[in-house]
């Protein structure tokens, strides 16, 4: 792993009795803190997430993380303190998920969107940051929780569990073949899956040695297995893969209109400046 010590982000919110935010409108936040924050660094991070004064606060524990996670990592990256915290702020209809983080260095932003879309979630702006640099794998629980509130919706148990799952399989596999084509190899089977259900491992594996070709990656046989694992698990869970289907195009729309923006194209002439810098460094050495 890419820590000794991850200080996963601690948003597990099942065990703490809430009203209903089922009135909730486009804009209202719902904000979770680590219970082992210092009230300076919460008093921080609310400033930085950008939080009005009167903003629902959660509180969530370590305990909950070893529940929720257990099952997926070793009980001895999850840590013993709950200290990260996330924002999530109710987006317009249709809008589909977007996710920002800081701090946040094994979960990508892909891999957030890619597994809370498995769980049901839409049509929010998710923020995910905390005061020092951790691994990011417990955040998942948590918002989808603050989700299921502010929707006052029930996700099923196996539903928030198969997402768990799904982010830590997919970081794991970044490990392996970068965190962007394991990102963007789930989502291409996802995609699959929607249009055309497999009613077989045989024709699941087509499914992800095609996805995996598109991407020009190798997968190992045991990573195979792994996927074919979830996916099968996947499968078998009451899950709207039409709505799946939906909020990953809609997820597209938002990468590309971002990209053509005026934010987007500062940012892309941006990376090129760097690797002309780069270039230009290396020429360097030979000159």
């Amino acid at each position: 792993m890419k820590k000794t010590i991850i200080l996963l982000l601690s948003l597990f919110i099942f065990i703490y009795p809430l009203r209903s935010f089922a009135d909730l409108a486009e804009g209202d936040m719902i904000v979770t803190l680590g219970e082992n924050l210092t009230e300076g660094q919460k008093t921080s991070l609310l400033n930085e997430m950008g939080a009005p004064k009167d903003v629902q606060i959660v509180t969530v524990s370590n305990q909950e993380e070893h529940q929720y996670l257990g099952k997926y990592i070793a009980k001895s990256l999850i840590g013993t303190r709950a200290i990260s915290s996330s924002a999530i702020t109710i987006a317009p209809k249709g809008s589909g998920i977007s996710v920002k983080t800081k701090n946040i260095n094994w979960v990508t932003d892909e891999m957030y969107v890619n597994a809370l879309i498995t769980a049901g979630v839409k049509d929010a702006d998710i923020y995910i940051t905390a005061p020092i640099s951790v691994s990011g794998t417990a955040a998942l629980t948590g918002i989808i929780k603050a989700y299921e509130i502010s929707a006052d919706k029930t996700i099923p148990e196996d539903v928030k569990q198969a997402a768990n799952q799904e982010m830590v399989e997919t970081a794991k596999l970044g490990d392996s073949i970068g965190d962007k084509n394991a990102a963007a190899l789930i989502a291409k089977v996802k995609e699959e899956i929607a249009k055309n259900k497999p009613k077989n491992d045989e024709e699941l594996r087509r499914i992800i040695e095609q996805a995996a070709k598109e991407l020009n990656v190798t997968l190992s046989e045991k990573e195979m297995q792994r996927l074919i694992d979830l996916f099968n698990k996947l499968k078998s869970l009451d899950i709207d893969w039409n709505q799946v289907s939906d909020q990953l195009n809609k997820a597209k729309d938002r990468i590309s209109k971002f990209l053509h923006s005026e934010e987007g194209q500062g940012f892309l002439e941006k990376v090129k400046q760097f690797f002309i810098w780069l270039i230009d460094t290396i020429k360097s050495f030979f000159s």
